[in-house]
């Protein structure tokens, strides 16, 4: 081995030490405690505006850390008990985007927040940093999902239902607990997405050397996804605030915004796309959405929602379409200013078709929403009225069509917008020439 050859490896082993200094455990620990931290405390705030203080048996805490690890992808197993003479069923699926979304946000901006100013990282260096992060994160996961279990007796509805459950023996109980080791395994993928969103559509972040030559394809369409995904939040943000100054419901608003904002912007921006969910609210369950939703989709058959089902109740739903296109040029319009210039603009069309499709899945796997519970004795259903079931789908590959014809239209009509502005690779003109 020459001299050169074992300075450079010594040079490059000195980097990698102040690299581990510089984001090593303590930061790790700040880190993924921030993240940790911000999704407890968006989730005990809007629990708390939907009531849920007022849970017997000290629950509150616990329905958080249920709430949190749902968050992250993680599984909350319900299950129910009501004696020898009588059957519960329970079920849940539902991910709280509102706490997703600040936890995502939270963690991102910690990861980056070292290797900011610097145009290469080596992998050995990332993977280093984001390990340690992950060491951290399971720790505090697993600390979550051992707290959130809780069992509470569910109250027959009356005297004479109270005294037959006495006579038969029925005691019915719902409760909650947690597959540890599936939480622990989907929230380590949670947060593996989010690191690597975090490194695509930060421009500023950098990549192994090996990675460098897609940043120019990637980085511009994923910003202006996410840019996307973002304005579809302020702007339900903003609907939401004044329809709570003028509407009042101040404290139902609040837990909306603070548990499913995102859950119901991001359903709406599908349908103005002109996809279709299919889904039933029927019982005492509700969906945190706007009345007109709810009475489509309330009824014993399943029901299609969409624009034109919508627009039965209420024709202001096309204005969807509208609002629709105007914030897709925008993300187009977004991509291809941070795109190099002379990218031609059927290559833009086709970069915003792909992440508007991958965005459009997105939606739909994590907006899926059911919810069913039941109670039999003697073979009577629905005791006391406490059965209800909600369930929404979307139909994905309609949806996934739609979003590639919007991303080829939007894409195309973007990188026209964007030729004026200066990009880079585009040098400027020369002296004497505008």
């Amino acid at each position: 081995m020459s001299p050169r050859t074992r300075s450079d490896q010594a040079v490059g082993r000195h980097g990698f030490d102040r690299a581990v200094r510089r984001h090593g455990w303590v930061s790790a620990l700040s880190v993924a405690l921030a993240g940790l931290g911000a999704m407890v405390v968006v989730a005990a705030l809007g629990l708390w505006a939907a009531g849920a203080t007022d849970l017997p048996q000290d629950a509150f805490p616990r329905v958080v850390a249920a709430t949190v690890v749902t968050a992250v992808g993680g599984t909350v197993e319900l299950s129910g008990n009501a004696g020898g003479l009588a059957d519960t069923r329970a079920g849940l699926t539902v991910i709280p985007l509102s706490v997703t979304l600040v936890g995502a946000l939270v963690v991102a901006a910690g990861f980056l927040r070292p290797l900011r100013h610097r145009a290469v990282a080596g992998a050995r260096e990332l993977a280093g940093w984001a390990a340690r992060i992950a060491v951290v994160w399971l720790l505090g996961l697993l600390a979550l999902a051992l707290a959130a279990r809780q069992t509470f007796e569910v109250s027959l509805g009356g005297d004479t239902l109270n005294d037959l459950g006495d006579l038969f023996g029925v005691r019915p109980e719902v409760g909650f607990t947690t597959d540890v080791p599936l939480t622990l395994l989907v929230g380590l993928l949670w947060l593996a997405g989010v690191l690597l969103l975090a490194l695509l559509v930060s421009r500023g972040a950098p990549l192994p050397a090996r990675l460098l030559r897609f940043q120019e394809s990637v980085r511009p369409a994923a910003y202006a996804m996410v840019a996307l995904l973002l304005a579809c939040v302020v702007l339900g943000l903003v609907v939401a605030l004044v329809v709570a100054a003028t509407r009042g419901h101040a404290p139902e608003t609040l837990a909306v915004v603070l548990l499913g904002l995102p859950n119901l912007v991001w359903l709406v921006f599908t349908i103005g796309l002109g996809a279709t969910w299919n889904g039933r609210v029927e019982g005492p369950f509700g969906l945190p959405m706007p009345h007109v939703l709810d009475e489509v989709l309330r009824g014993e058959e399943t029901a299609a929602l969409n624009l034109s089902s919508m627009a039965e109740y209420d024709g202001r739903v096309w204005w969807l379409v509208v609002v629709d296109a105007v914030l897709l040029l925008g993300a187009a319009f977004v991509m291809a200013a941070r795109s190099p210039a002379g990218t031609r603009a059927w290559r833009h069309a086709v970069h915003m078709a792909v992440a508007l499709v991958l965005t459009v899945l997105t939606i739909c796997l994590v907006g899926r929403v059911s919810a069913h519970y039941g109670l039999t004795v003697l073979g009577i259903n629905d005791l006391a009225g406490l059965s209800g079931d909600l369930f929404l789908h979307p139909e994905v590959w309609s949806a996934l069509g739609l979003a590639a014809l919007w991303g080829l239209v939007t894409g195309f009509l973007g990188a026209l917008l964007a030729r004026p502005v200066h990009r880079r690779g585009q040098r400027p003109p020369p002296p004497g020439q505008g």
